[in-house]
């Protein structure tokens, strides 16, 4: 897609409706994905997110990494929310999940009981009380309105450095600006601050989960 189409995309929707998947422009480079590459969504974001510190904090291994965002795509955001993977002669470099305003982000009892199988199998008890201190904190944190929640941006590591991340957040920002949305995201890496500042976040306020644990910094961004 040229800048001229995506702008022409963005322009067409109406501030009045409901911020949707539909109504973010993409690039030809983009696709937006669903339960057929949740194993891609997985393995993208745990190779983003090796050395974050708030996750090595959280699951202390990476394959547990890996097998919990994969869980968490193919229970949540791949068929409920929005993702969307870039990919370059075949490759695949980086990959988000959203969840969007009316989107249904909550695990079902089954899924619930196969994610804290998957935690509690690789880390015992002491990783189950940190997935549920975590998953307490952060939907305490979460917005009341509605508002399109960014759960995750990464760049595999060949291609980090060219700001493949940022473009594929902006497009969602823009179609939150066309429909008056709100969005949020929950920053687990210090270094990662000044970017989302820069897309038009600011923080709300920093939290621990658990005492001692990495920060995790509660980010929102109005529609601009």
């Amino acid at each position: 897609m040229t800048m001229n189409s995506f702008r022409k995309k963005a322009e067409s929707i109406s501030a009045s409706e409901m911020l949707t998947g539909s109504d973010v422009a993409l690039m030809d480079t983009v696709r937006t994905v669903g339960s057929e590459s949740v194993e891609q969504l997985g393995e993208i974001t745990a190779d983003a997110f090796r050395h974050d510190p708030f996750n090595n904090w959280f699951f202390h291994d990476f394959d547990a990494m890996q097998q919990v965002f994969t869980l968490m795509a193919k229970h949540i955001y791949a068929p409920n929310g929005f993702c969307q993977i870039w990919e370059e002669n075949g490759q695949a470099c980086a990959a988000t999940m959203w969840t969007m305003p009316g989107d249904k982000a909550d695990l079902s009892l089954l899924a619930t009981l196969e994610f804290y199988w998957s935690i509690f199998s690789r880390g015992g008890l002491a990783a189950l009380k940190r997935g549920k201190a975590t998953t307490e904190a952060m939907e305490a944190h979460h917005p009341k309105e509605p508002h399109a929640y960014l759960f995750t941006v990464g760049v595999v590591g060949e291609a980090r450095g060219r700001g493949l991340g940022r473009q594929l957040i902006e497009p969602v920002l823009q179609a939150c600006d066309q429909t008056g949305t709100m969005a949020y995201l929950e920053n687990s890496n210090p270094a990662n601050t000044r970017v989302y500042n820069s897309l038009g976040f600011e923080r709300v306020t920093i939290f621990h989960p658990m005492p001692g644990c990495p920060p995790l910094e509660a980010m929102t961004r109005k529609p601009q």
